[in-house]
């Protein structure tokens, strides 16, 4: 069975700077950003940039929120 025969494996599977643009309908350059601004939490893999699809969905879940609520 291959990672992406399994519902599981696909989950764990880390997303792409574009991937991750078409989920949040933002430029890939705007993804870029967000992780450059430590809002989108992400992982370098060399020169690339991986967002976890779970952390991806929690961090929308939570309504996007960079900033704790101590700093408005």
């Amino acid at each position: 069975m291959s990672a992406n025969e399994g519902g599981e494996a696909d989950l764990d599977r880390m997303l792409l700077a574009p991937e991750v643009a078409e989920i949040l309908n933002v430029s890939v350059p705007r993804v870029y950003e967000l992780v450059r601004a430590g809002v989108l939490p992400s992982v370098r893999l060399g020169r690339q940039v991986r967002v976890d699809r779970r952390k991806l969905q929690a961090f929308l879940d939570g309504g996007g929120r960079c900033l704790p609520d101590s700093d408005l």
